[in-house]
C-alpha cells in the first residue's frame, strides 16, 4: 500500500530537506503577545522569530501545538487518495501535538472507516526527531510496507539521544521547567548546565564552569557513549542543532568532527537549526548534537 510520512513542525527539518525527504510538515505555532500566533515557517521564519528573540531583551514567546483540524486539513487529502499515512508527533512529555493527530485520526475514522493512519509519539524532539522522520523517509523509499515500516519506527524510536547546553537558564525557569532560586543561583555563578534527552525525558547531563567547557563537554560525553560501550557510531545518524548563532554552530560541529575521526571514520555531520517550537524552553543560545540509530542496524 502506498504511504505517505507526515511529521509535525518540531522536527526542525526545514522546508528544504522535508521536500527532499518527501515529508509533508504540520506547522506549530509561535506568539509574542499570547493573541497574535504565527504559523512556524509559514508565517514566519525561523531566522525572523530569532532575531526578534534575541532584539527584544525581556520577550518570552510561546508556542501552540497544531490543532485537530490542521491535522484534519493534512490527512483528509491523502485518505481520499486511498494513500496510507504515517503521521510523526513530538514527544508526548513535551506537547499535545500527538493527541492532536490521534483525534485527528478518529474523526476520518468515522467518514473513511477504511482509512490507514498510523500516529506515532516519536519521544523525542527537534533534530533527534528530524532524524526519525528521516529514517522513516528512507524506510519509504527502500520499500519497506506501511505495516512494517509503522513496527520499525517504534522500535527504533527509543535508540537515540540529545545531548546539548544552553546559553543561560532564564527560558527554562520562565518555562517553569526548572525552579526559579535555583535557576537564578546557577545564572549567577555563570554555571551551563548540560542536557541529556533520551526516552521522551530530560535529564541533567552535569554542569560546566563556562560555554567552552560545556561545549567540551558534550563532545567528551558523545565519544564516551561510542567507545566504552559496544554502540558503533557507524550504525547512527549523528546531526548538530543550532539555535540563533550559525557560526557558532559550525564551530561545534568542526570540533565533533575532529574528536570523532579518534574513533571513526565519519567525515560530514548535518545541522540543523533548531526551531522556534523547542527554543521558547531552551532559549535561543542551545547548541548539542542528536544521535540516533540507523533503521538498517537495529
Amino acid at each position: 500500500m502506498e504511504y505517505v510520512i507526515i511529521a509535525d513542525g518540531a522536527c526542525d527539518l526545514g522546508t528544504e530537506c522535508a521536500k527532499k525527504a518527501g515529508v509533508e510538515i504540520v506547522p506549530f505555532f509561535v506568539s509574542f503577545d499570547e493573541e497574535t500566533y504565527y504559523r512556524e515557517i509559514v508565517d514566519i521564519g525561523v531566522r525572523d522569530f530569532y532575531d526578534r528573540v534575541v532584539g527584544e531583551q525581556g520577550v518570552y514567546p510561546k508556542s501552540s501545538m497544531p490543532s485537530v483540524q490542521d491535522y484534519i486539513d493534512v490527512f483528509e487529502p491523502h485518505v481520499k487518495k486511498g494513500e496510507a499515512i504515517i503521521s510523526i508527533c513530538v514527544t508526548t512529555q513535551q506537547s499535545g501535538s500527538y493527541n492532536s493527530a490521534q483525534n485527528a485520526k478518529n474523526m476520518l475514522l468515522d467518514d473513511y472507516p477504511d482509512a490507514k493512519i498510523t500516529v506515532i509519539d516519536s519521544t523525542v524532539n527537534t533534530v533527534l526527531e528530524g532524524i526519525f522522520v528521516r529514517e522513516a523517509a528512507k524506510m519509504k523509499v527502500d520499500g519497506i510496507p506501511y505495516e512494517e515500516a509503522a513496527k520499525k519506527l517504534e522500535q527504533l524510536k527509543s535508540q537515540g539521544r540529545i545531548i546539548f547546553t544552553v546559553g543561560d537558564l532564564e527560558y527554562l525557569i520562565h518555562g517553569g521547567r526548572i525552579g526559579k532560586a535555583k535557576g537564578t543561583a546557577v545564572n549567577m555563578l555563570g554555571i551551563k548546565p548540560m542536557i541529556v534527552m533520551r526516552d521522551g525525558n530530560i535529564f541533567s547531563g552535569g554542569i560546566a564552569r563556562n560555554r567552552k567547557r560545556s561545549l567540551e563537554k558534550v563532545i567528551s560525553q558523545i565519544k564516551e557513549y561510542f567507545t566504552t560501550g559496544t554502540e558503533k557510531v557507524e550504525d547512527y545518524e549523528i546531526v548538530v542543532g543550532y539555535g540563533y548563532d550559525q557560526a557558532e554552530g559550525e564551530k561545534f560541529r568542526d570540533q565533533l568532527l575532529a574528536s570523532m575521526r579518534e574513533y571513526t571514520k565519519i567525515d560530514h555531520i548535518d545541522m540543523y537549526q533548531i526551531g522556534a517550537t523547542v527554543s521558547v524552553h531552551t532559549g535561543p543560545y542551545a547548541l548539542g548534537a542528536g544521535f540516533m540509530k540507523k533503521y538498517d542496524r537495529l
